[in-house]
């Protein structure tokens, strides 16, 4: 692991090689979840390393995992900042040509929001659970999610400060602005046609922060995209059908490098 300093905010990442290498494949940069961080991806990040040939790049953004805490609430272009700004900082500094961007839920929002909103070339974009607008179904888990932070007995804080160093300041952070009433109007649809790559889209059908119209707008907007929605699946596709997105995953990389 190590620290860069990104938007003045140190940022910890993990770069991990693959196993099974394969010359002049890309970097996979992940993207994590509204809560999640580079621990949280657990050992999903180096199997599809290992599957592709492709390193894998994890790093947890400001105020989540080991990255500096937050100092003043997000505003409601927070994932625009990500994606718009920070992103682009971050490959720069890791001097990554063409890389993939893999994002899971608010990471899978930033990732188009960058491949449709800044001029730097990627190979393609994963996504996973993303959020294009903002659903009742979604508002309404976030709400559960407060209720259950605050709540000593679901061990929700206990549980999400093993993998934050500021369990409070991410937590809120998230919570605080997905619950303003302004954030309702969150909609990132203008950066779709723009995506110059191919995307791959997977949902599951049980996903209790989102619809099935969301991967289904990308596919109706963006140019290249290919749409997996997985049964007996809910917001993490990847812990709940580990074995189906990493096929997945693997042979879209695989397209990609054919063509």
């Amino acid at each position: 692991m190590t620290y860069l300093t990104v938007q003045g905010h140190r940022i910890e990442v993990v770069r991990l090689p693959s196993s099974h290498p394969k010359a002049g494949y890309p970097s996979i940069v992940f993207l994590h979840e509204g809560l999640g961080s580079v621990a949280m991806w657990r050992d999903f990040p180096q199997q599809v390393a290992d599957a592709t040939g492709c390193e894998a790049v994890v790093y947890s953004r400001y105020s989540y995992g080991k990255s500096d805490p937050l100092l003043q609430p997000h505003d409601v272009r927070y994932m625009h900042k990500e994606g718009l700004e920070a992103l682009p900082e971050l490959l720069d500094k890791l001097a990554l040509e063409k890389p993939i961007l893999f994002g899971h839920s608010d990471g899978a929002s930033i990732a188009l929001i960058n491949a449709g909103g800044t001029p730097r070339p990627l190979t393609g974009v994963i996504v996973m659970a993303p959020h294009v607008m903002v659903e009742d179904i979604c508002i309404s888990s976030i709400e559960a999610a407060k209720v259950a932070y605050d709540t000593p007995a679901t061990k929700l804080r206990e549980r999400l400060a093993k993998f934050h160093a500021d369990v409070d300041s991410a937590f809120r952070g998230w919570n605080d602005i997905w619950l303003h009433p302004e954030f309702r109007f969150f909609n990132i649809e203008e950066y779709l046609p723009n995506i110059p790559c191919p995307v791959l889209a997977i949902q599951g059908e049980d996903d209790e922060y989102g619809t099935m119209d969301q991967i289904e707008r990308i596919a109706r907007q963006a140019k290249d995209v290919e749409l997996v929605k997985l049964a007996d699946c809910r917001h993490s596709p990847h812990k709940d059908q580990p074995a189906a997105v990493l096929e997945e995953v693997t042979a879209f990389v695989q397209r990609l490098m054919e063509n």
